[in-house]
């Protein structure tokens, strides 16, 4: 009877603690994405809750340090944590070469005279704009989550490691994400860079990247204007295999002095007016003005919904995933991508997420480590049991119980100066990264 009563009475208790861990981070989750969707409703209220909420989000992050029970295994993850910030800017920069690659080599003319491609996603939402109820078509409409917010939502998913609502570490698991990014980012680079497409919105060259060049560059000069139009001198091309078509005379490139960088000169075409060096062209770059395949605002939304669904899972996963699919549709609705970019980005996001689970995983490591233990030991534990010699028995436990257990061996001090550094540092980093993503 004593033992029924106290599952009785731990059942309450379980109960409460499993809503608890379930709702609290997907009800900070929505209440970012609703208080910040009040910028369109009503300004003032947006600034004045925005801003305690983020208070709120810091000073609970910065109050819940002390009493984290998991700093060893995420000093452990402190080298991948960096090893993938450093390889995740290096796919930034070779990212923003490329955009201004793509951008500047066939001219300021092609962009602006070139038609966009026909893309039925957009016939698609356009018809059902005549046959939904209008509420359901502003919905569709509404700027409710864009790129800032689903960094947002990782962010509070990280720091949920904290408050033990997802496996630690929670440095492993931003390692993971930064190292999928960057991956994602260079095939990304690589793809749109393959073949240039032309924009979907054929006025914004002129507003970006008006200083790029009007006419085309020697190599799109040599190799891509002859055979532009002329059916002919294409069908002419394919036979001979070789360019032989005569060159228009074109201005001369303009060549600053970039000392051991002057071969990005030929990729990024610069303009006297853009800054005496290849650093000062870049800084000034923004996204760029034709068609990127794939859409880099996706690939970031879908491991975000990745992330939530493996480390924590629930009811709010299935949220986000919807906000995935709707900011896609506005991807597409507003001429930002054409729909394949979108759809690619999606699943290679949710493809290369499955690739690098060996960074972090929600898997319990631990139990692994104790039946590979287990099986090590099994044929002492047979012959221990066998001479029923429990002593012996016991300790053979011992040693597979502490197999699956992280092991400490590094000073009190040196952990407790990690774990201030370890959030200074990270919160810093969410600053200057919504600074950076505030334009979207």
């Amino acid at each position: 009877m004593g033992r029924a009563s106290g599952k009785e009475k731990t059942g309450p208790r379980s109960s409460w603690k499993l809503m608890r861990e379930n709702g609290g981070l997907g009800l900070a989750a929505i209440s970012y994405v609703w208080i910040d969707y009040l910028r369109y409703v009503s300004p003032s209220w947006h600034v004045r809750l925005q801003l305690a909420l983020w208070a709120v989000f810091a000073l609970a992050a910065v109050a819940r340090v002390p009493f984290y029970r998991q700093w060893t295994p995420e000093l452990r993850a402190a080298f991948p944590f960096f090893a993938s910030i450093f390889f995740m800017l290096s796919a930034f920069l070779f990212e923003a070469i490329s955009v201004r690659f793509v951008t500047a080599v066939l001219g300021l003319d092609w962009h602006i005279s070139a038609s966009p491609l026909p893309d039925t996603g957009q016939w698609l939402l356009l018809s059902l704009n005549e046959k939904l109820p209008q509420i359901v078509v502003d919905t569709l409409r509404a700027h409710i989550a864009g790129l800032h917010h689903f960094l947002m939502l990782f962010v509070m998913l990280g720091f949920s490691v904290l408050f033990n609502y997802v496996k630690a570490p929670g440095l492993g698991l931003a390692a993971r994400y930064m190292f999928t990014m960057g991956i994602g980012r260079l095939l990304r680079a690589i793809t749109f860079v393959s073949t240039i497409l032309p924009s979907l919105r054929p006025w914004c060259v002129t507003s970006r990247y008006a200083s790029v060049p009007s006419h085309p560059h020697p190599w799109a000069q040599k190799y891509y204007i002859p055979y532009a139009s002329d059916s002919n001198a294409i069908r002419r091309l394919i036979l001979s295999d070789a360019h032989y078509a005569t060159m228009k005379e074109y201005p001369a490139e303009h060549r600053p002095d970039w000392g051991r960088m002057s071969f990005l000169i030929n990729i990024l075409r610069p303009n006297i007016s853009e800054g005496s060096t290849w650093y000062q062209l870049l800084k000034k770059a923004s996204g760029g003005c034709n068609d990127l395949m794939y859409s880099g605002h996706m690939l970031v939304a879908a491991l975000t919904a990745m992330a939530w669904t493996e480390a924590y899972g629930g009811w709010t996963s299935a949220l986000i995933w919807l906000l995935v699919l709707h900011s896609a549709q506005r991807e597409i609705r507003e001429h930002h991508h054409y729909s394949v970019d979108v759809v690619v980005a999606i699943y290679v996001g949710i493809f290369l997420w499955r690739f690098t689970s060996f960074i972090w995983s929600n898997k319990d490591k631990s139990k692994a480590r104790r039946l590979a233990k287990l099986e090590e030991l099994q044929g002492r534990l047979v012959h221990a049991a066998k001479d029923s010699d429990i002593d012996e028995i016991r300790d053979l436990l011992v040693e597979v119980d502490l197999a699956g257990q992280e092991q400490e061996g590094l000073p009190q001090w040196v952990i407790w100066v990690f774990a201030g550094f370890a959030t200074v540092f990270s919160l810093t980093c969410v600053l200057l990264a919504f600074t950076w993503t505030s334009d979207g």
